[in-house]
């Protein structure tokens, strides 16, 4: 009985047609819905249900919105019966692919000329989480991304970001000039008094070190916020 129901739920007994990597084989993968990709990065499923099945229930958890879909963690999709560590893993490097080749290699371009540029990329790799992460970008005398750095991670309403680690970091890098970033997960882009204060703080001690502080990027989904643009650095 096992085997037969295990049959009926296998991708390998339905149609060219409804078999995703056969599909995509045939037809390219732009005619593939989100689920079906989804299931081709699952491989297989469990007894009870198909990699289709289980990749539907995946965007249902993530409301059917890949977005929404990129800011759940790995202990958010093993809630789904079927998925396990090995198959959580995947989804997000393959979610974590997408969002890079989003964001564009900031480090390959000759150097940055304007907050958009930079902007763009940060709200790309920071946007996604579910807490305020602060981030740092490391120039060099050329004005080109040397390096970027996960300097904290906090809470939903805010994060902690120690001067002396990010200092540490710059002289690690041989940085000459930096630029400060934190995501707001609220959505919220206007700066905290406690933004504005760090980011003067940071500013003053960098300065020690000939070391400049370029901008502030605050990212969310709604866009971002540019202390330069903005005349507040």
């Amino acid at each position: 009985m096992e085997n037969i129901e295990k049959n009926k739920t296998s991708i390998k007994n339905w149609s060219d047609d409804d078999r995703p990597r056969e599909k995509m084989t045939k037809l390219g993968a732009e005619v593939l819905s989100n689920a079906e990709l989804l299931a081709i990065i699952i491989n297989n499923g469990s007894k009870e249900k198909s990699a289709v099945d289980l990749a539907k229930e995946i965007m249902q958890l993530g409301q059917n919105n890949l977005d929404e879909l990129g800011k759940l963690s790995l202990k958010d999709l093993q809630k789904i019966k079927g998925i396990g560590e090995a198959k959580a893993i995947s989804i997000a490097a393959a979610l974590e692919i997408g969002r890079r080749r989003s964001a564009g290699d900031v480090f390959q371009k000759p150097k940055m000329s304007s907050s958009k540029d930079i902007a763009h990329y940060l709200r790309t790799v920071l946007k996604d989480n579910a807490h305020e992460v602060f981030a740092v970008l490391f120039l060099n005398k050329a004005n080109k991304v040397s390096g970027y750095k996960i300097i904290s991670r906090g809470g939903i309403d805010g994060t902690v970001a120690d001067p002396r680690l990010i200092l540490k970091e710059a002289l690690d890098h041989n940085a000459t000039s930096l630029i400060l970033s934190h995501n707001h997960p609220s959505g919220n882009l206007k700066p905290s008094r406690q933004d504005v204060e760090l980011t003067h703080k940071i500013k003053i001690a960098a300065s020690y070190f000939d070391i400049k502080i370029l901008d502030h990027i605050i990212v969310s989904d709604e866009g971002y916020y540019s202390f330069a643009d903005e005349g507040a650095l």
